[in-house]
């Protein structure tokens, strides 16, 4: 206990908000210091044998791109790990990166995760980060961490709900006395929504185009409300000829496009408020909901289920970074860990 202490004051404890999407990296006293896609580009030889070639911004420009013995890996899926042995290389890169390769000491480590996870994926992030090289790991559940970020007071006794969109998940928290009175985690989120619009362009436009488009599109020009003016986007891809061809899209057919998951994701938010216990609902009509993630970026997304719910919405401030900031702040406050950490 005392060696973990003193260890411990030398050490760059490290929390990690480890995403479908992003990998977000954030050390004790500095805050977020690495945001990074979570892909790795791996090179096969011809002997079986498998070679980093790179991991984060650099990997993830190679999606789509590379060449039959490259090939570029999310070792993420729906918020868990797909691929353990490539998730275990991607933490000891970020944890590298994060010290410089410099320290010989093994750091504490937070990692985030979905709430809705079993014990067995939980079991294999914690053995993730200390193969990575962590010396201690903390379970977070994201919508606390959520929560958190997003300035709200967790350990009060009201009531408030988060719904954190992330890249595989949508993780819907309701947080109460520093704990999740209610949570939901559902497998509709920015990856979904790349995906249907992959899907709507080709149904309407008889045009291929790849997820990475499809991202740019949603960033660009989707939307969850008919907007005042229409946006427009020229989007490439390949015909059914196999020709490059290129069309005008609009907002209204990304809207479209968005229709039916934006519909789960209002419904399983309906489904959290009717489990919800009548002390807290009525708090929550007085709190309203908060958005947060990257999918709370979408235009009018907030006044899009405020209309399915009835209830008063709105996007926390740096949605992108609430995970990441909530983490963060359990990482400087010993207190707060305690209290909300799963182990």
């Amino acid at each position: 206990m005392f060696l973990d202490k003193f260890i411990g004051l030398f050490s760059n404890d490290m929390a990690i908000d480890l995403g479908t999407a992003n990998t977000i990296v954030s050390l004790r006293g500095k805050g977020i210091i690495i945001n990074e896609p979570s892909v790795v580009a791996v090179q096969h030889d011809r002997h079986g044998r498998d070679r980093i070639l790179a991991v984060g911004s650099d990997a993830k420009m190679m999606i789509g791109k590379t060449p039959m013995n490259i090939q570029a890996v999310r070792p993420m899926k729906d918020g868990v790990i797909a691929d353990f042995e490539m998730t275990e290389r991607m933490i000891r890169y970020f944890i590298e990166k994060a010290h410089n390769r410099k320290s010989f000491l093994r750091p504490r480590i937070i990692v985030c995760i979905p709430h809705g996870i079993t014990q067995v994926e939980r079991k294999a992030v914690k053995e993730s980060a200390i193969s990575a090289g962590a010396r201690e790991v903390f379970l977070v559940d994201e919508p606390m961490a959520a929560a958190i970020g997003a300035g709200i007071p967790v350990s009060s006794p009201d009531g408030y709900i988060v719904v954190d969109i992330g890249g595989g998940t949508t993780e819907i928290g309701v947080t109460s006395l520093g704990g999740l009175v209610i949570s939901k985690s559902i497998k509709v989120a920015g990856d979904r929504f790349d995906r249907s619009i992959v899907d709507y362009v080709r149904q309407n436009f008889n045009l291929f185009i790849g997820e990475r488009t499809a991202e740019n599109i949603k960033i660009e020009i989707g939307t969850a409300i008919k907007l005042g003016k229409s946006l427009t986007m020229q989007v490439k891809g390949r015909d059914s000829s196999g020709l490059l061809s290129s069309i005008e899209l609009d907002s209204e057919g990304v809207r479209a496009a968005l229709k039916e998951p934006l519909k789960e994701m209002a419904l399983a938010v309906r489904q959290v408020l009717e489990e919800m216990p009548p002390d807290l609902a009525g708090d929550v009509v007085d709190n309203g909901i908060v958005l947060t993630g990257g999918g709370a970026l979408i235009s009018g997304l907030d006044t899009y289920i405020a209309a399915e719910v009835k209830l008063p919405v709105k996007v926390a401030d740096e949605p992108l970074l609430a995970v990441a900031h909530g983490t963060s702040k359990v990482l400087d406050e010993e207190g707060l860990l305690k209290l909300i950490s799963n182990d």
